[in-house]
């Protein structure tokens, strides 16, 4: 059996941050993670020495962004890539109509106009919601106060639908009002050329991290922290539990005792979505010029409906496209050829048929991984936006839980992970540090 003065649980950005401040000040960490690879939801794939980020793309505004000073530290190049979550026109998007045409500039700005007269009334209909409102209710009170036709109303409904979808992977419908509150991006967005794996590996330099190693059972009282393996038992003062949501809800994982009801509770009212990344790669482009994104409005986009132009990223005709909430749903157990025939239905439907096959497809398949059980999670109906640090409270002066749902400001991010991170370490302390000492020499 190991002994630590703290043994941390997850191999993720949040989890490599605590345990290299921790190590930092002296402690003795190991950190437990049951994949072959650090990282967690920050995965990159290199087959045939293409670079794609599965798991998380973007550092969402590098204003004061923690994320970004970091990879600046670790030498990390940035390609600027602003797409300012999913809004009608923080870049040029080419939207089409339920019928397959492009909007006239004209129809386009009067379509957008009329997005933005929702989310305006949408502060204060959200501010005094019922506890247990959906955002579908918001939306619906804000868009039916409007005098418009039948039809123009239901462009804007379908915007704010696939707007819940896309950016939490759930239905409008069972995603609390509040649920989009955190929906800001302070300053440009960029990606990374070379792959966002880079940020974990360089945390994990030097840290005792122990792959392959499932975790089955956290025992914790007065006395300390036990964590059980296949590979055996670590014993420590305390533990850092940065567990996904999904795997938290899952039961694999046995608490002894139990989580309390502080932690419990707030746990009880969030859920991991369902939101996968598909990537098509094709042998030139055959999409609009100048644009950043690709929309098309009615039904026939209940599931296919934006897709992002990556090309400048590599340099290869590539478009991104998300199996978000409801499709991702539909899609599961399918083939990446039968979902690539379903995004390419679309495509020809507004490029014609005679526009090229992919020549390479990359579909994820975040909902089932064991150790993630989604890509990340979101408030359901009658969580509130404490419910993100509540999740975080300390149990018994032992447990620490981390990761990006433990984190109010900016969950289901790097940034909250990286965050959730420092705020554990800093308890299990008990004194202030610097963020920075993650990534200083």
């Amino acid at each position: 059996m190991g002994e630590f003065d703290t043994v941390v649980v997850g191999a993720g950005v949040a989890g490599l941050t605590a345990a290299r401040l921790l190590r930092r000040a002296g402690r003795s960490v190991v950190v437990v993670e049951a994949r072959g690879r650090v990282g967690g939801r920050v995965h990159t794939d290199r087959t045939d020495g293409r670079i794609t980020d599965l798991g998380a793309s973007w550092i969402h505004g590098i204003t004061d962004s923690p994320v970004a000073a970091a990879a600046s530290a670790f030498g990390m190049p940035t390609t600027e890539f602003t797409v300012g979550g999913y809004q009608p026109d923080s870049r040029p998007i080419a939207h089409y109509d339920p019928s397959g045409h492009r909007l006239s500039p004209s129809a386009a700005a009067s379509y957008v106009t009329d997005i933005h007269t929702v989310d305006a009334a949408l502060v204060d209909v959200i501010a005094a919601s019922a506890p247990r409102a959906s955002y579908l209710e918001v939306t619906e009170e804000v868009i039916g106060r409007q005098p418009w036709t039948p039809e123009r109303a239901d462009r804007v409904r379908e915007y704010f639908s696939h707007r819940a979808e896309e950016q939490y992977g759930a239905a409008i419908d069972d995603l609390a009002a509040h649920g989009l509150d955190d929906d800001a991006i302070d300053g440009d967005e960029v990606v990374f050329p070379d792959g966002y794996d880079r940020l974990p590996h360089h945390l994990a330099e030097g840290l005792d991290v122990r792959l392959g190693h499932v975790v089955t059972r956290i025992e914790w009282s007065g006395a300390g922290a036990r964590v059980t393996t296949a590979q055996g038992i670590f014993a420590a003062r305390e533990a850092i539990v940065t567990l996904p949501v999904g795997v938290l809800q899952s039961g694999d994982v046995a608490f002894d005792p139990e989580l309390p009801d502080e932690v419990a509770a707030p746990l009880s009212r969030l859920r991991m979505n369902s939101f996968e990344k598909v990537f098509l790669r094709f042998p030139s482009v055959f999409w609009d010029d100048d644009v950043y994104a690709i929309r098309q409005q009615g039904a026939e986009g209940a599931w296919w409906h934006s897709w992002y132009d990556l090309t400048r990223l590599h340099g290869e005709p590539t478009l991104l496209t998300f199996a978000a909430g409801p499709a991702a749903i539909g899609t599961r157990g399918w083939t990446d050829d039968e979902v690539a025939d379903s995004v390419m239905a679309q495509l020809r439907r507004l490029y014609g048929d005679d526009i090229p096959a992919p020549t390479r497809v990359d579909v994820t398949a975040w909902h089932d991984d064991p150790f993630a059980r989604g890509s990340y999670a979101y408030m359901t109906l009658g969580s509130t936006t404490d419910d993100h640090d509540a999740l975080a409270t300390p149990i018994g002066g032992v447990l620490h839980l981390a990761g990006e749902a433990t984190w109010t400001d900016d969950p289901a991010t790097v940034t909250a992970a990286l965050l959730s991170g420092h705020r554990a370490a800093e308890r299990v302390l008990g004194r202030e540090i610097d963020v920075t000492g993650a990534w200083a020499d």
